[in-house]
C-alpha cells in the first residue's frame, strides 16, 4: 500500500469537514461543532494502485503558523476550499498556497483547489471563470461542486489529488511528463508575463 496524506484548507464554513465525511463515509452533514483537528483513514484503490489514505481536517481555531507549517509539511497534496457564496474565503486561498509553497520549498506541489456550495447559486460571489483563472495562476486542478448534493464530485476531486500525489512520488522516469508538462506551463507563463511588460 502507498501511503498518501492530504491536508483540506480554507476559511471556516467553506465545507472542508462535510467534504470529508462526504468522501469517507458517502454521506452529507451539514453542521459540524469543529474545534480539533481531525484526521480520517481509509484505504483507496486508485487506477488499480491501493493507498493508505490520511485526510487532516484542521479545526476552527485560529491556527498557530507553526501549526500550520507542521501540518504542511506532513502532508503530500492539498485540497484547498472556498465557498463560492463569500467572496473574502476565495481572496484566502492565495496566501494559503504561498505558504504550502514556501513551507513545501517547491512551486510543484500537488493541489487542487475546491469551489464549494455550487448549489447555492442564488447567493453567488464568485464565478466559475474567477475560479479556474486562480487554479490556473496557482498551478493547480480545479474543481466546482456541491459537498451537499454530489458525492461523486467530491469523489473526483479527492481521486484526481491522489493522482498528482502518486505521479510525484513515483520514480523520476514516469515522472518525465508531469515535469515537462510544469516546464512548458511556466515557460508560457514567464512568456506572456514578458510580453505584457512591453
Amino acid at each position: 500500500m502507498v501511503p498518501v496524506k492530504l491536508l483540506i484548507l480554507g476559511a471556516q464554513n467553506t465545507g472542508k469537514t462535510a467534504l470529508c465525511v462526504r468522501f469517507i463515509t458517502k454521506r452529507f452533514i451539514g453542521d459540524y461543532d469543529h474545534k480539533k483537528d481531525v484526521t480520517y483513514r481509509c484505504s483507496q484503490v486508485v487506477d488499480q494502485e491501493s493507498v493508505d489514505l490520511e485526510i487532516l481536517d484542521m479545526g476552527c481555531k485560529e491556527n498557530s503558523v507553526l501549526s500550520l507549517e507542521s501540518s504542511i509539511r506532513w502532508a503530500d497534496g492539498f485540497l484547498l476550499l472556498y465557498s463560492i457564496t463569500q467572496r473574502f474565503t476565495f481572496l484566502e486561498v492565495p496566501q494559503l498556497k504561498k505558504l504550502i509553497e514556501q513551507t513545501k520549498q517547491s512551486l510543484v506541489v500537488p493541489t487542487v483547489l475546491v469551489a464549494n456550495k455550487a448549489d447555492l447559486e442564488i447567493g453567488r460571489e464568485v464565478t466559475t471563470e474567477e475560479g479556474q483563472r486562480l487554479a490556473k495562476d496557482l498551478r493547480c486542478g480545479f474543481r466546482e461542486l456541491s459537498v451537499a448534493e454530489a458525492f461523486l464530485a467530491v469523489e473526483a476531486a479527492v481521486l484526481q489529488l491522489i493522482r498528482l500525489v502518486l505521479d510525484q512520488q513515483r520514480p523520476l522516469p514516469d515522472r518525465r511528463s508531469y515535469m515537462l508538462t510544469v516546464r512548458h506551463a511556466l515557460t508560457r507563463k514567464l512568456t506572456r508575463s514578458k510580453t505584457m511588460q512591453w
